[in-house]
């Protein structure tokens, strides 16, 4: 993997200022209580990895923060701004922060290359020549530099998932959310993402994680939130976390997934 140089780093938030900032986040689907009372603060590189169990509100956290979800309750801000609820400063707000899904989202009937330089070019205002050289380079860091010319359809599941990171990586967010980015993939391809990954989380760059990906967690993170039933049960490095869980909603968790 060609490994390009690193993005300059984002203006710094304020002294004591968490980069990503939710504070009494609630969020109901009809009766439905998915995001409970949610306090939560990440500083400019640091690397987040949310786990817990299926239906716990990782994903709606997760895409609340790009609000792709809305919230009922309480706020969510990025470098100090509140998210807004709609129009161009929305707009502008979302273009700093990059989301990769799981199903990888690329623009069937457009070249690799085309899907990484569209945003910079349509959003961020680059040239098509400024935006293409950047794109190459974010394209040879993931791995398929080689693969510019071709179509989605041509590529492998987890070459098409480096695309994804690559084309959030072009518009130069400050923060990066990964909403279960490697749970479409067979198991030859994880690694290959996953490494994209690491050497992003090396770089210093903030990202928000919703993975089951244990091995991830443990090597990448530097903090671990577990949630359940909505809530964020408990917190803690990695080493702390899986070793030596507090709560037993964690202890249950851990006890079924490190078994196999």
């Amino acid at each position: 993997m060609t490994v390009s140089e690193a993005s300059p780093p984002a203006p710094s938030a304020g002294p004591g200022e968490a980069l990503v900032c939710l504070t009494g986040v609630q969020k109901h689907y009809g009766s439905l209580h998915v995001l409970r009372d949610i306090d939560l603060e990440v500083d400019r590189g640091e690397v987040i990895v949310v786990i817990g169990p299926s239906g716990a509100g990782k994903s709606t956290l997760c895409r609340a923060i790009n609000r792709l979800e809305t919230i009922d309750e309480g706020e969510i801000a990025i470098d100090g701004q509140p998210l807004p609820q709609e129009g161009k400063a929305l707009a502008r707000l979302r273009a700093d922060v990059g989301m990769v899904f799981q199903s990888f989202n690329l623009f069937a009937h457009k070249t690799i290359l085309e899907n990484v330089t569209l945003g910079p070019i349509k959003v961020r205002k680059k040239s098509k020549a400024d935006a293409e050289k950047r794109a190459r380079e974010l394209l040879d860091r993931v791995g398929v530099g080689h693969q510019a010319d071709k179509y989605p359809a041509q590529l492998s599941g987890g070459q098409q998932q480096r695309v994804a990171i690559a084309r959030a990586l072009a518009m130069e967010p400050k923060v990066m959310l990964f909403d279960e980015p490697t749970s479409a993939l067979d198991p030859e391809m994880i690694k290959e993402v996953l490494d994209v990954m690491v050497d992003l989380a090396e770089r210093g760059m903030t990202m928000i994680v919703v993975t089951h990906e244990m091995g991830f967690a443990r090597t990448a993170a530097n903090r671990v939130v577990f949630m359940a039933d909505g809530a964020i049960v408990e917190q803690a490095d990695p080493e702390t976390f899986f070793t030596n869980p507090e709560s037993d909603r964690a202890k249950d968790f851990l006890s079924k997934i490190l078994k196999h």
